[in-house]
C-alpha cells in the first residue's frame, strides 16, 4: 500500500533523514519508534507532502505522491494527524465533526457515528466547546474525524504524548478496535504501547531507521527495541 524507498529529506543544509526505507501493507498497523529529533514526524511531513524530499521515492498504492501538496495527497485516501492534539477550541464536538464530513460529503448522522463507533462516550461531549475536553478526548476527537470519508491509511504522530496512565487506555482501545480496518502507521515513543499494538516496528535514530521489526516476541521485548534508540 505504501513504500517509502532511500527518502533523504533536508532543512536547508542540514539533512533530517538519510536512506529511510519502510513499508506499510493493506491493514497493518506499523509504528515508527524513536527518541525527539530523530526524523520521525519529518517522515510524516514527507508522506503528506507538507515537506518535499530532497531524493527517494514514496508509492502509495503504485503511484508516486512525491511532489503532491498535502490537499491532494488527503483526497487520494491519507490523512494526517498532527501530535499536537490541536482542534477547534471555540466550536462544540458536533461543528468539529461536521468539518470534517463537508468537504468528503459525508452526512452529518453518519459522520457523528462513526465517531461514537470508536469512542460511544463522546456523545455525552458532542454539544460542549471541543476546547474543554482533556488531551486525551481530543486525540480520539482527532482521530475520530479523520476516520470520516473512509480513509486508506492513517498518519498518527504521538497519539499518546503527555497523556494520564487512564488516558492512554482510551487511546490503545480505540487503536485496538481500529486495528485491521484501516492501515495506519504510528510515531509512538512509548514502546510499551508499541509492543502491545504493532504489526511491525522501525526503530528511528538521527534520521536513520536502525532496524526493522516484524518478529511479535521481539517486539514485545522492550529492552531489544531500547537497545537501538
Amino acid at each position: 500500500m505504501l513504500s517509502v524507498t532511500n527518502l533523504d529529506v533536508a532543512y536547508g543544509n542540514a539533512m533530517a533523514l538519510h536512506g529511510i526505507s519502510i513499508e506499510v501493507e493493506q491493514g497493518q498497523m506499523v509504528f515508527v519508534a524513536g527518541r525527539n529529533g530523530a526524523g520521525k514526524t519529518t517522515l510524516f511531513k514527507s508522506i503528506a507532502g507538507f515537506l518535499k524530499p530532497r531524493s527517494g521515492a514514496i508509492l502509495f498504492e503504485g503511484k508516486s505522491i512525491v511532489g503532491l501538496p498535502p490537499e491532494k495527497v488527503a483526497l487520494l485516501g491519507i490523512r494526517y494527524i498532527f501530535q499536537d492534539k490541536r482542534v477547534f477550541s471555540n466550536l462544540t464536538v458536533r461543528e468539529n465533526i461536521e468539518l470534517a464530513a463537508y468537504p468528503v460529503k459525508v452526512n452529518m448522522n453518519e459522520a457523528v457515528g462513526k465517531v461514537l463507533q470508536i469512542y460511544p462516550k463522546m456523545e455525552k461531549f458532542l454539544s460542549l466547546k471541543a476546547g474543554s475536553l482533556s488531551g486525551g478526548q481530543r486525540q480520539i476527537l482527532l482521530i475520530g474525524r479523520a476516520l470520516i470519508g473512509s480513509p486508506k491509511l492513517l498518519l498518527i504522530d504521538e497519539p499518546t504524548e503527555g497523556l494520564a496512565a487512564g488516558t492512554i487506555n482510551d487511546i490503545l482501545n480505540v487503536l485496538s478496535l481500529m486495528k485491521g480496518k484501516v492501515s495506519m502507521v504510528i510515531v509512538e515513543q512509548n514502546l510499551s504501547v508499541v509492543g502491545m499494538l504493532a504489526d511491525k516496528v522501525y526503530m528511528v535514530k538521527e534520521g536513520k531507521i536502525m532496524k526493522e521489526m516484524v518478529d511479535k516476541t521481539e517486539i514485545n521485548d522492550k529492552m531489544a527495541m531500547e537497545q537501538y534508540l
